[in-house]
């Protein structure tokens, strides 16, 4: 179960991004910036994806029962990979107008405009330090930080272009500096994406090969062969393995003591299903000798 210290972080991270959502639209109107009414969309694609975010936490704590043994911990990855394809939704928009912008340049009324962008981004700093801490355990909050730090670097382009504008008059920075955040939108899009789609078509874990698990656990004395070894992640926290092991007969309890120890500090697998086979394997035998010369 996800612990209570993320889920909280997150609650005050969506009520300081609703405020920025609410901040941006009123400032929007009042300079007359067409430029802070589209971050403001921005911002309320992110206040969705990171209310989405915390109900796939509040879910990920209901307890498992007789029609989902494994609980709700999926409900993040499905929340992860929805925050992954509105990322490339919003990369679009930022596109669209990016070009138009620079066809046709929209005239800033700067000096609002900077006051403006410059508290949205402190306040965008503020979220993503809440969430930073958690990102690299959480997929779901991964997703969510990111959504973060888009507004952060569309607020910081903001600031700049105010900058540029005050100072030059040149209004097409804006679209230049729109176009760069896109495409970073872009690019974190892509991991989430493709890290939620791994954990849903059940693949290895980054960072676990299957074949040094298998290894690891041929090297347990006792351990005569392994095979029909399966390793996949029910959620960003959560590793599964399933395997059998062959071992000489009477070790099953020990083998089975050796190779959970094992998994759980070697490779971080504590969820783990082991069915052991036994055979006949006494020092004369020829299954014990041809794997001692092996090893």
């Amino acid at each position: 179960m996800p612990s209570a210290e993320p889920t909280k972080r997150l609650a005050v991270a969506v009520a300081l991004t609703a405020v920025i959502l609410v901040g941006e639209i009123i400032g929007g109107i009042w300079a007359g910036s067409l430029a802070l009414l589209s971050d403001a969309a921005h911002v309320f694609m992110d206040v969705f994806a990171l209310s989405l975010s915390l109900g796939a936490l509040l879910l990920a704590r209901l307890p498992a029962d007789d029609r989902r043994t494994f609980g709700w911990h999926r409900a993040e990855v499905f929340a992860a990979l929805i925050n992954g394809l509105t990322l490339f939704a919003v990369a679009a928009f930022i596109f669209v107008e990016g070009v138009g912008r620079l066809i046709e340049p929209t005239p800033i009324k700067g000096v609002g405009l900077l006051i403006i962008a410059a508290v949205g981004l402190v306040a965008n700093a503020a979220v993503a330090l809440l969430l930073r801490r958690h990102i690299g355990s959480d997929i779901n909050l991964r997703g969510a930080f990111l959504h973060v730090i888009g507004d952060a670097l569309a607020s910081a382009a903001v600031v700049v272009g105010a900058v540029v504008v005050i100072v030059t008059g040149w209004y097409v920075v804006d679209a230049v500096l729109a176009l760069a955040i896109g495409a970073l939108l872009v690019w974190g899009a892509g991991r989430v994406v493709r890290d939620a789609v791994r954990i849903l078509l059940e693949g290895t874990p980054p960072g676990v090969k299957p074949r040094d698990v298998a290894g690891a656990l041929a090297d347990l004395d006792g351990v005569t062969s392994v095979h029909d070894l399966h390793v996949w992640a029910l959620c960003s926290h959560i590793t599964n393995l399933s395997a059998h092991l062959v071992v000489c007969g009477g070790l099953s309890d020990d083998v089975r003591r050796a190779a959970e120890e094992t998994l759980a500090t070697r490779f971080r697998i504590r969820h783990t299903t082991l069915q052991l086979e036994e055979e006949s394997c006494s020092p004369g035998s020829e299954e014990f000798l041809c794997r001692n010369l092996e090893h």
